[in-house]
């Protein structure tokens, strides 16, 4: 028997439903086990592993195609489903960190080392006896982590990240001071892609709603003057550079409240590092920092363009 299929018989065996023992997720637990073809399975491991290592290692020892633009499916259909039974576990970083990783749990580890072995049987059951009470250990882990945020007046949690700390502060810190009296009519979370979306209002004042990767990371607006802020919150990737200014512009070429770009920074230390691509006429945040702001372009202060 191959490895696929020695793979989906352990997927079978652990519960996993029928979608979850396709060959895709077969392919995600041998590369998260770092199980090539010749090895046996007392050889796992359960090592940090990033989606793109897992596509390289298919498609270097599975002889597999997947492109790089399958993350989010290998994320979608494996990885959530192994997280959410107990297999898997991520790091609690934000989802797009380039240091965001997943690993086999220590129970997922222990079983696939006694595949096969005479031990199987009885560590099988024992990981069923107690695979209720892992899902509550791993969902409490992950709930530990969260991050309580009100938006407009209701209660929300971010999940854990440097990402969704400086969104947290962009609404509660940033908002009130620059932006009072707005509504958040977007803000998404590296794991809820849409945890606020207000898209009547959005449709409404002209915005023309597109994919989440195109959404700046929060939209606010203030009805007593008519302005609408987009901010980025940038820890790694994405200020609002002139490309990205384009881009907005374009998803916003109906909008007719004034338009305000904003990059949001943790601390002075990143700015510096995004400061030369940052565009004209747009103003900077830095959280640490959080009743100043930096206007680039002086002929006047905080305002649409």
């Amino acid at each position: 028997m191959d490895k696929i299929e020695e793979a989906r018989r352990f997927l079978e065996a652990v519960g996993m439903p029928k979608a979850q023992q396709g060959n895709l997720c077969c392919y995600v637990l041998l590369a998260m086990a770092d199980i090539k073809p010749d090895m046996l399975w007392k050889d796992a491991k359960n090592n940090w592993i990033r989606i793109h290592d897992m596509i390289r290692f298919c498609n270097t020892y599975y002889g597999t195609t997947y492109a790089e633009n399958s993350r989010e499916t290998f994320r979608k259909q494996a990885l959530h489903r192994f997280r959410t039974a107990a297999l898997a576990e991520d790091n609690g970083m934000a989802t797009n960190s380039p240091n965001y990783r997943y690993r086999l749990t220590e129970e997922t580890l222990e079983m696939l080392k006694a595949f096969q072995s005479p031990g199987w049987p009885t560590s099988l059951k024992r990981f069923l006896d107690y695979h209720d009470r892992l899902i509550d250990i791993y969902a409490s882990k992950k709930k530990m982590t969260m991050m309580p945020v009100k938006i407009n007046g209701r209660d929300f949690n971010f999940s854990a990240g440097k990402h969704n700390e400086l969104q947290k502060a962009i609404i509660e810190e940033f908002a009130p001071r620059f932006a009072p009296n707005s509504e958040c009519l977007y803000v998404g979370d590296t794991v809820e892609k849409d945890l606020v979306k207000n898209a009547a209002k959005l449709t409404d004042l002209g915005f023309e709603i597109t994919l989440h990767e195109k959404m700046p990371d929060v939209v606010l607006y203030r009805e007593d003057k008519e302005w609408i802020y987009f901010v980025e919150s940038v820890t790694s990737v994405g200020p609002m550079d002139p490309k990205r200014i384009l881009e907005i512009n374009e998803m916003t070429k109906n909008v007719r409240a004034g338009k305000i770009f904003v990059t949001a920074f943790l601390d002075f230390k990143t700015y510096k590092r995004f400061s030369e691509a940052l565009s004209w006429e747009t103003e900077v945040w830095i959280a640490e920092m959080p009743e100043h702001m930096i206007h680039l372009n002086g002929d006047k202060f905080l305002g649409p363009r």
